[in-house]
């Protein structure tokens, strides 16, 4: 594998954006995500491949969160130098040199204010290929059907961090799927398990950005 690959992925994985970033203290003063992505590109390296080494960085960091070796914070900061790798990568989508896997549709469920989780499920997503149109929070189900209706075969992430709002959340999904059956429907967020999923009628259960990248991969 090529050095600089290595690299990126270490700094997604780290939470290393940029030369500038005094975060993590031990590569203070070294390059990050950023200026690592930039030369990748310009000594010729494929987008694809730039994609993988996010992909990569994210998947480690996603299992010390996992084994709580990392919390919260340093997955945000993964995910901020997963966008400086992005915003490189953004030309290469919008020119169709990077063919996108597909549309993913989220959002923050009605009644709930909380963004973190969802906004990390959003940069992981798209930083594997995929358009994420992120409909922000508290969310009533007529706009994610208004969106669903304007992104054909797209799939829907529904996120909720509060128990209060559970209920809208299963409201949401009987909605979708009563007027939009053939729509795929993933849910997550801190109070949910499985058995929610299923009683709500929901196509897949999330813990985590990766469980939903899994999602998507094998429904796209």
């Amino acid at each position: 594998m090529n050095p600089i690959i290595d690299h990126i992925s270490l700094c997604i994985e780290r939470g290393k954006v940029d030369i500038r970033s005094p975060y993590p203290p031990d590569l203070k003063g070294q390059p990050g995500a950023d200026e690592w992505a930039r030369d990748a590109l310009e000594q010729g390296l494929s987008p694809e491949s730039i994609l993988s080494a996010c992909n990569t960085g994210m998947e480690r960091v996603g299992a010390k969160f996992g084994r709580n070796e990392v919390f919260v914070p340093e997955l945000l900061m993964a995910a901020k130098a997963m966008n400086a790798v992005m915003a490189h990568l953004k030309p290469h989508f919008q020119a169709g040199t990077v063919k996108e896997k597909g549309t993913f549709v989220l959002g923050t469920v009605a009644g709930d204010l909380h963004d973190i989780g969802k906004n990390l499920v959003s940069m992981v997503v798209a930083g594997n290929g995929w358009k994420v149109v992120d409909l922000g929070v508290d969310v009533k189900p007529s706009k994610f059907i208004d969106a669903i209706r304007q992104h054909p075969g797209c799939i829907v992430g529904l996120s909720a961090l509060l128990t209060t709002t559970m209920a809208n959340m299963a409201k949401t999904v009987q909605e979708i799927k009563g007027q939009l059956p053939e729509v795929k429907v993933l849910v997550g967020g801190a109070p949910l398990n499985q058995k929610h999923a299923d009683d709500m009628g929901a196509d897949g259960y999330a813990p985590d950005p990766q469980g939903a990248v899994a999602f998507l991969n094998k429904a796209a």
